[in-house]
């Protein structure tokens, strides 16, 4: 009975939840009793995982409340969150069914204080400091006059009719300006992007590629110029090809572009002036400079014309340096008719001496005189006729070697001779592939091949040995005979 009392106990007949059921009750209650809130809290545990998401937690002194924040959600933050910063977050409140948890599933998040800002400032400042990106050694020298000024800002503040008023003052430049918001959300992607975007144009495009990029903005708290502070537009500044000049905000406001940049301008107007130079002091420059030249070249030939006059005046008179050799010449034309005429007296004695030694009857003795001597002198037959035999002899040996060698001789023994259309001896195959045209000549006439009328003979041009020529008899020795002369 007692067993009995204690099953029928009220309430026993109740059907029990599942814990699915529990979880889904509790999660409606809670999401249902508090909807959005705002709280504040230090960040820890900070993760973003490849999907995207955020997931951390906030908390003080005395508790700790689970958080995430989806990837669109984190797409529009206007910083990077990091490990103990206080921020603040709204969002609503939420349970986590899988481990029986409650959190809070942040919309929007934002710095809490000055303070804060301050303090991730100094701290994202020395993180990328330590990678270089500050470094003096990468900043590029600014040009002295660009053609093309590339500016980054919005199309709307009066940053841009600053610039453009003070570029038309000083020296009017093809300007190309990229709009992109300045302030809030997504601004930093946007001006990173701008900056990227200059970087990237080819020299000589549809779209010139500037010569100078300037990223402005005017002026405004730390949270209005916190986009210039994020990591993104740092590393874009500080990866830009082309040169950079950082003008954001007033003389007073810094952001990490003005360390990345290549030179910082205290103003947006200030960032003109120094972009380029005011154009009529140039041509003042120019006009002076021109001047200067115009006189460096004229004086040297002012002095050198000083100079000459003086020395000319110093120099003799023309007539005085010249009379000596004037003399001279009148001397030596003097002396060359003396001499020319007495040569020609002795020469003329010479030939009358000359002419009484050539006389006929002088003639007549030695041509007798002569022809005594030949008739004296015997000459023998026998010796001519030997020479004349031994001469005989070597022309025939040379004409039986020249025989031998004779191509008809060769093309006697079944060899041929191939010619090109020009009649120019081919000594090899690839020659007679490359020819036009063939000719084979062959012992008994030649054949004409390759060519218009190839097969049909040619003209014959065998060539017929010439008979052998007797070699005469040696001539019989005769007796030695003395010299005729």
């Amino acid at each position: 009975m007692a067993d009995d009392s204690i099953e029928n106990t009220g309430g026993d007949n109740s059907q029990p939840l599942s814990v699915t059921e529990l979880s889904a009750a509790l999660k409606r209650h809670v999401e249902s009793g508090f909807g959005h809130v705002r709280l504040r809290g230090e960040l820890s545990r900070v993760t973003f995982p490849a999907s995207g998401h955020m997931y951390c937690s906030l908390k003080d002194e005395g508790a700790k409340i689970d958080a995430v924040m989806w990837k669109g959600s984190v797409q529009r933050l206007a910083f990077r969150p990091e490990e103990g910063l206080e921020v603040i977050a709204t969002g609503k409140i939420t349970t986590f069914p899988g481990k029986s948890t409650y959190q809070i599933v942040i919309e929007r998040m934002e710095i809490a204080g000055e303070g804060a800002l301050l303090a991730l400032l100094a701290k994202t400042k020395a993180r990328l400091e330590a990678e270089g990106l500050f470094s003096p050694e990468r900043k590029h020298p600014l040009p002295f006059l660009p053609r093309v000024i590339g500016v980054v800002t919005s199309p709307t503040g009066a940053v841009i009719r600053d610039i453009l008023h003070r570029l038309a003052d000083r020296f009017p430049s093809h300007v190309l300006v990229w709009p992109v918001l300045v302030q809030g959300q997504g601004s930093a992607a946007q001006v990173a992007a701008a900056v990227r975007g200059f970087s990237a144009l080819a020299p000589g495009g549809a779209v010139p590629r500037p010569d100078l990029v300037i990223v402005a903005r005017g002026g405004g708290s730390i949270e209005d110029l916190w986009a210039f502070n994020e990591e993104v537009v740092v590393r874009a500044i500080a990866e830009c090809t082309i040169p950079v000049i950082s003008a954001v905000g007033h003389e007073t406001d810094t952001t990490l572009a003005d360390f990345a940049a290549d030179w910082r301008a205290p103003t947006p107007t200030a960032a003109a002036e120094r972009a380029v130079p005011v154009r009529e002091e140039l041509l003042a420059q120019l006009a002076e400079l021109a001047l200067r030249q115009r006189r460096a070249a004229v004086r040297p030939v002012t002095l050198g014309r000083e100079r000459l006059a003086v020395r000319v005046q110093r120099l003799p008179k023309p007539e005085v340096l010249l009379a000596s050799y004037i003399q001279r010449l009148d001397d030596h034309g003097e002396r060359l008719r003396r001499g020319l005429a007495e040569r020609a007296g002795a020469a003329r004695t010479r030939l009358q001496d000359s002419a009484g030694r050539l006389s006929l009857p002088l003639l007549r003795g030695r041509i007798e005189r002569a022809g005594e001597r030949l008739a004296s002198a015997r000459l023998v037959p026998s010796l001519v006729l030997r020479r004349i035999a031994e001469s005989r002899l070597a022309v025939d040996g040379l004409a039986r070697m020249a025989e031998q060698l004779s191509p008809a001789r060769v093309l006697a023994r079944g060899y041929a001779i191939v010619r090109d259309g020009q009649g120019k001896p081919l000594m090899t195959a690839a020659a007679a592939r490359a020819a036009d045209a063939l000719e084979i000549e062959f012992s008994d006439g030649r054949l004409a091949t390759g060519g218009p009328g190839a097969g049909a003979p040619a003209r014959s041009s065998a060539r017929v040995a010439r008979p052998v020529r007797p070699v005469p008899p040696a001539p019989e020795p005769t007796p030695a005979q003395g010299k005729l002369l």
